[in-house]
């Protein structure tokens, strides 16, 4: 994999064309290939803690908050899936990164699949987490924006959850459960319904066959949210991609953080 330029600070904000500012950070030796890692929709770039260890040597890790998550502001209005992948590309060349190796769960995994259409030139290899190329139907992402948006994060936030993980680990109660929780209620009502919209408006099934980079896709045997036949879907569209499908629900990364970055590790090489 080719090497990329030394980033200029470990962390920081990119000012985007349209003026929003998306909140960065990077671990690693500056030398190492980058990796970016793509937060989900109601998460934060802290949704990858657990990776950060093991990946932070091998790689250059760039992590981001999508926008209206996290520190990245949220500007108002819907978003397209269109805008949240260019969001990459400008923060790549904001900070002087050709090419990066990416891996996206859920919403970043919808962005990855933008990438790998629209501009694969910046993309080493591809890693499609718990994602869909389609998630319907529109009037169910709809009701839930005007949920969050009259009422808050707390109204859904349960269901959510719920949606995110398998029974067992919300009653094992662990460390990874609380901290997503707090992630969740921390996001703009505005972004979180901005980025809903992405998905309400996203149909990459004509063309997510067009992708040509090595791709891994992995899924949850026991997610609701992307069941296992979306992963399985995008797998069959992709030429020569792995499919790998762990033991958990949909934020497998924080259910099972050893398997998700062994999968990881065995695939980038």
């Amino acid at each position: 994999m080719p090497e990329s330029p030394a980033m200029p600070e470990p962390h920081g904000f990119v000012t985007l064309i349209d003026g929003c500012r998306i909140a960065w950070r990077s671990d690693g030796p500056s030398e190492a290939p980058v990796l970016v890692l793509s937060n989900s929709l109601g998460t934060a770039m802290a949704m990858w803690d657990e990776q950060v260890a093991a990946l932070a040597g091998p790689f250059r890790l760039l992590r981001y908050d999508a926008r209206g998550h996290g520190a990245s502001t949220a500007p108002p209005g819907d978003y397209s899936l269109d805008r949240l992948g260019r969001d990459v590309v400008e923060l790549l060349d904001a900070l002087g990164i050709e090419q990066a190796n990416f891996c996206g769960l859920s919403l970043g995994g919808m962005t990855g699949q933008w990438l790998g259409v629209h501009a694969p030139e910046r993309i080493t290899k591809l890693v499609i987490a718990n994602s869909s190329s389609c998630m319907g139907p529109p009037d169910s992402w709809q009701q839930r924006m005007n949920v969050v948006r009259e009422q808050g994060m707390a109204a859904i936030a349960q269901a959510v959850i719920d949606r995110w993980f398998t029974p067992r680990f919300i009653a094992g109660e662990a460390l990874g459960l609380a901290r997503t929780h707090e992630q969740l209620l921390a996001t703009s009502p505005q972004g979180y319904a901005g980025c809903c919209a992405a998905i309400r408006d996203m149909d990459l099934r004509p063309v997510v066959h067009l992708i040509g980079r090595p791709t891994l896709v992995i899924g949850g045997s026991d997610d609701p949210a992307t069941p296992p036949e979306h992963a399985e879907a995008i797998a069959s569209a992709i030429a020569g991609s792995r499919l790998v499908t762990l033991d958990a629900a949909h934020l497998s990364n924080i259910e099972q953080p050893e398997a998700f970055t062994t999968a990881l590790l065995d695939f980038l090489g």
